[in-house]
């Protein structure tokens, strides 16, 4: 049942998604009557929480992290933590803590059915979701007594503009302003100057790009050949690099562009799309490039830079991909789909068995009505409508998120239990 408000609770926030959205959240929270602070690891956390009162900066090298943690628990008696993402070491040790203490742990992540939605869970995302556990049959069952109508999935990111400008004024405040953390490092391998360039560079060269992937995609669209779509991923991505068996996207490529080469009829070409955020730090073209030409492929491999995934889904044989959440939109077009790594749409029902070339060479369609009903599950539980970049966005979801939080049931037993919320109509969140 939801809670009549926050009176009893003290929420401790830890990094968010870049920009505004946490402390909006936090905002929120408080009118409930919730006590709320801030853990900040360096400048651009800082200058995106406004309340400096309830601002705790973290200033010490990362060996003192878990000591500073469990004292500001201690003091502050905290009842819950937010944060987004489980998988980076700061927030892989406060959620051992959390969960140790009896502490309510509150994850945010892009959404499974991105765009237009935010995933919200308890306890863990992603590989360390509880939907890793849950079988299409238990979530028929919690499906009984909804009759909720899912919309089709958006063609587009909503705030794509949005995302990477904040990514870029978060580390220019990293860069410039963070004399007082100079013990901060990044949870990524590249430094804050080079992730600043990176944005930065990626923010000038948006009108290049998008004539780039209107060229290749026309050319794909309007080849007349069958195509097989392969779907990247950000290689420094949490879902790649803990939950996967690579260690490099390169090595998911040469695997891919290989069985292609071998398994595919001679008429099928491949087309390997780039991740929306795809930011030039790994070389993936040169890449794809050299591969394609290792294996006799080179006429029938076409790169796709990011953009409209739906596009390409129109007429595609088939997909492959580590992990992706873009699978989503391959399943829902009953396009066959097969995956490498853990991800929370890993079900028997809708997700190839078959060996890679096998696959290339004649793959088995999802079942359907199966998937049908577990997209229906995720939008009653943990997708939420809204998103953390757009103004609009970030309104859309705090008309819901803030209750789910003060619920003494997590959206999946919510949903069983049948006190959840009804979802609102979902909009664009431009």
């Amino acid at each position: 049942m939801l809670q009549a408000g926050g009176a009893d609770r003290v929420f401790l926030f830890l990094q968010g998604p870049h920009g505004p959205f946490f402390q909006g959240l936090a905002n929120m929270l408080a009118r409930s009557g919730a006590q709320c602070w801030r853990v900040g690891f360096n400048a651009g956390d800082a200058f995106f929480w406004k309340d400096k009162s309830t601002f705790l900066p973290f200033k010490d090298k990362q060996s003192a992290w878990p000591d500073f943690y469990e004292a500001v628990l201690e003091e502050k008696n905290i009842t819950d933590i937010v944060l987004y993402g489980d998988t980076r070491g700061i927030h892989q040790k406060a959620v051992e803590v959390a969960k140790a203490r009896g502490i309510t742990v509150h994850i945010f992540e892009e959404g499974y059915l991105r765009p237009f939605w935010v995933t919200y869970e308890r306890g863990g995302s992603n590989g360390n979701s509880r939907l890793m556990d849950m079988t299409i049959p238990e979530m028929q069952k919690a499906l009984e007594g909804s009759d909720l109508d899912p919309p089709m999935p958006p063609s587009h990111w909503g705030d794509m503009r949005q995302h990477v400008f904040y990514g870029a004024l978060y580390h220019w405040f990293v860069m410039f302003r963070n004399a007082r953390f100079a013990n901060f490092k990044p949870h990524r391998a590249l430094n804050v100057r080079q992730e600043f360039r990176l944005y930065l560079r990626r923010l000038l060269r948006m009108p290049l790009h998008a004539l780039e992937r209107r060229i290749a995609t026309h050319r794909v669209r309007f080849g007349g050949f069958p195509y097989h779509l392969a779907l990247l991923q950000l290689e420094h991505d949490s879902s790649f690099q803990m939950h996967s068996p690579f260690n490099t996207m390169a090595e998911f490529l040469e695997l891919v562009i290989e069985n292609f080469a071998e398994g595919a009829p001679q008429h099928h070409h491949l087309v390997i799309k780039a991740h929306p955020l795809e930011d030039g730090r790994v070389p993936v073209r040169r890449t794809i490039a050299k591969l394609a030409k290792e294996h006799g492929v080179v006429d029938r491999v076409h790169f796709v830079r990011g953009g409209k995934l739906a596009q390409l889904l129109k007429d595609a044989r088939s997909a492959v991909t580590v992990n992706s959440t873009a699978g989503q939109q391959v399943l829902w077009r009953g396009i066959p789909l097969k995956i490498f790594g853990k991800a929370v749409y890993d079900q028997p029902e809708f997700i190839a068995n078959q060996s890679l070339r096998r696959f290339f060479a004649g793959a088995i369609r999802p079942d359907m009505m199966a998937y049908r009903e577990y997209r229906r599950f995720l939008l009653e539980t943990s997708q939420v409508p809204g998103g953390f970049y757009s103004r609009r966005g970030r309104r859309q979801l705090l008309r819901q998120v803030v209750d789910m939080m003060l619920s003494s049931e997590d959206p999946y037993e919510a949903l069983a239990s049948g006190t959840a919320a009804p979802r609102q109509q979902l909009r664009a969140v431009t």
